[in-house]
């Protein structure tokens, strides 16, 4: 009896000590500022910073949430779970219009290519023609296809955009020769190019720069909130500074861990990225974004 009612209240002690240490986590949690993360290299800053431990002076922490596709960055977002999120000006845009308010904190260095799968055999817009698309709606990698299509004067109905949210899942379409052209950003455009699979278009070359990161206007009118953004920016741009001195592939123990790139695969991302401290977006490409989900893309 000795025994039972001992391990009765070890089994007690045992549940009271878990239900407290979920507390104490939910607590921390919820003062920390919590950001929507992917496996995409203009996250990078972002994992120097934790890596290096840059966001310990913050109030809280900052706590970065890792999702495989951007939708469900956006969730997060909509729905409180975080505070701010890595994303692009497309779906940002759509957000606030949909009744979010948000908060443009830095434009991120990060581009998108339409990459075809080399045995597809299309090298040009123009064949596109009867050929499927990986993207997700409502973002620029869709802005980015329909440009595709608008410039080589094809029939949108003959030209099959397919929703592939997740961007490993992409990768692995590529890879099992499943999709024809693929929108990708780095580095998994990167790993795309290096098995000679040639790039159809370029943000780049179309002069976009629709990469944010983005927060919550309503959270960051709290002081303790504006404060953590204040500090969190700083710690971005320390990280920024960082990268561009070192250069990208110095960091190739975080690429390998959070982007599922291979070492060697690393030195063969572009080495001309630089990263730049915070700062909103451009206005021609908010203005661009706006165009496009107003002329029919926002359904």
């Amino acid at each position: 009896m000795l025994l039972l009612a001992a391990c009765g209240q070890s089994y007690e002690e045992t549940k009271r000590l878990t239900t407290q240490q979920r507390r104490e986590a939910a607590k921390k949690d919820s003062a920390a500022l919590k950001v929507a993360v992917m496996p995409t290299l203009d996250c990078l800053p972002l994992f120097v910073a934790q890596h290096y431990n840059l966001y310990d002076t913050l109030r809280g922490g900052v706590r970065l949430k890792l999702y495989k596709a951007q939708m469900d960055c956006d969730t997060a977002l909509e729905r409180g779970r975080v505070e701010g999120m890595v994303t692009d000006l497309v779906r940002a845009v759509r957000i606030a219009k949909k009744g979010t308010k948000i908060r443009y904190v830095a434009a991120t260095n990060a581009y998108w290519q339409l990459v075809s799968n080399r045995n597809s055999r299309v090298k040009q817009v123009k064949q596109l023609d009867d050929k499927m698309i990986a993207m997700t709606r409502y973002s620029v990698t869709d802005m980015l296809a329909d440009a595709a299509i608008d410039s080589a004067k094809l029939d949108k109905d003959h030209v099959f955009k397919v929703q592939v949210n997740d961007v490993f899942v992409r990768v692995q379409m590529l890879q099992n020769n499943i999709m024809d052209v693929l929108c990708l950003t780095e580095p998994q455009a990167t790993w795309a190019r290096t098995m000679k699979n040639p790039v159809v278009l370029d943000t780049r070359d179309l002069g976009w720069q629709m990469g944010v990161i983005a927060f919550r206007e309503k959270e960051m009118l709290r002081q303790a909130r504006g404060k953590q953004l204040e500090l969190f920016v700083k710690a971005y741009n320390q990280a920024c500074d960082s990268i561009n001195k070192y250069g990208v592939a110095h960091y190739r123990e975080i690429i390998n861990s959070r982007f599922k790139l291979k070492a060697e695969l690393v030195d063969s991302l572009p080495k001309d990225l630089k990263f730049a401290h915070a700062k909103g977006p451009r206005q021609e490409d908010m203005e661009r974004a706006e165009k496009w989900l107003t002329n029919g893309n926002n359904r």
